[in-house]
């Protein structure tokens, strides 16, 4: 297993960051034990959840995935001081979550404590913030002009930011949370938090974690290129669009149990004509170049320059230690001319 640095945080993660929002919805506590015990065997030091984690979220599942966690921490007490655990505080939008609200002082508070209690743990290594309290172009709201940026009001959003900063610096001095992240930002958001960290002394953005990979690409180069020269940690989310780019969805298919059977809260925005071409095409060049999708997809992301670790996720070991081999060997010229050729042929299918 490889490593990097996160961002201006001096913490050392591998390059696989194990996802989990799977847990408490399609995978048990005795999956959760068996896919840890076989990361953390392979070298995997980073795991990712979220409070409104599982997925998709429910009222039912609210907290489940990190109670899974908590659970198998509580009897792994000697692995803490190995682990980096983050999470994330839901943004607004479900009203099973805070009515709904927006996120404030008050509700990062409440988010933080609710977590600590829920993964048995004094202290969260990175806590996120999972989408800003604007609309932000992400989980599919990316096509041209269908987020008035003009109806935003900057002010508004500069004194939120600040106030949730201050929050989080209380949060730090109070040992509760390490490190602060973001999820699901953009360029002018990661601007706000790091110009107003550095004029008012508060903690300082060192990661940042959106949807990446062959089927996603819009975060290259603009928000990549500000991640390498500020020193943010950039961690792609769902590399294998949902699971999409195994092939496995082809030709509509709904193999039982699998994230495409169950109902979506954004619908499966991902499943387009288009993007199911370029599915077909990736499966036959992963076939040509003797590799699964899911490794072609997993390795290439990967060698992105900017990217610091690659957020995975499995629902059962088989998929897993598949994942992880992706990250074992480094992907020849060839290759990676191959997958070029692919995204001129096959870019932003969705």
């Amino acid at each position: 297993m490889q490593y990097s640095i996160l961002g201006s945080s001096g913490l050392s993660v591998s390059r696989v960051c194990l996802g989990t929002m799977t847990w408490g919805q399609q995978n048990t506590q005795a999956d959760a034990d068996s896919q840890l015990a076989l990361a953390l065997a392979a070298g995997v030091n980073f795991i990712d959840t979220a409070e409104m984690y599982a997925i998709p979220p429910r009222p039912e599942t609210y907290g489940a995935t990190e109670k899974i966690i908590g659970h198998w921490l509580s009897r792994n007490r000697n692995q803490r001081d190995k682990l980096v655990i983050a999470t994330k505080i839901a943004g607004n939008g479900l009203s099973h979550i805070r009515e709904g609200s927006n996120i404030s002082p008050a509700t990062l508070v409440q988010a933080v404590d609710g977590s600590l209690q829920r993964l048995k743990t004094d202290y969260i290594d990175l806590y996120q913030l999972h989408w800003p309290n604007r609309r932000s172009p992400h989980f599919g709201r990316h096509a041209v002009n269908q987020i008035p940026f003009s109806d935003v009001d900057a002010k508004q959003q500069q004194d939120e930011i600040f106030a949730i900063l201050h929050t989080l610096a209380k949060l730090v001095q109070q040992g509760k949370i390490r490190q602060c992240g973001l999820s699901n930002e953009t360029p002018w958001g990661i601007s706000q938090y790091l110009k107003l960290s550095e004029q008012h002394n508060l903690p300082r953005m060192v990661s940042i974690q959106n949807e990446f990979g062959p089927l996603h690409t819009k975060d290259w180069p603009y928000l990549i290129e500000q991640c390498q020269h500020e020193n943010i940690a950039y961690l792609p989310w769902s590399p294998l669009a949902g699971g999409a780019l195994t092939g496995k969805y082809l030709g509509g298919a709904r193999p039982e149990g699998s994230r495409w059977s169950l109902v979506q809260r954004n619908g499966l925005f991902r499943d387009t004509p288009q993007s199911n071409a370029a599915i077909a095409a990736f499966v036959d060049l992963a076939a040509q170049l003797r590799l699964s999708p899911a490794q072609l997809a997993l390795a290439w992301v990967n060698q992105v320059d900017g990217v610091t670790s690659t957020i995975i996720g499995a629902t059962n070991t088989v998929q897993l230690i598949e994942n992880l081999a992706a990250f074992e060997q480094p992907l020849s010229s060839e290759v990676i001319d191959a997958v070029a050729t692919f995204l001129h042929q096959h870019s932003a299918p969705f």
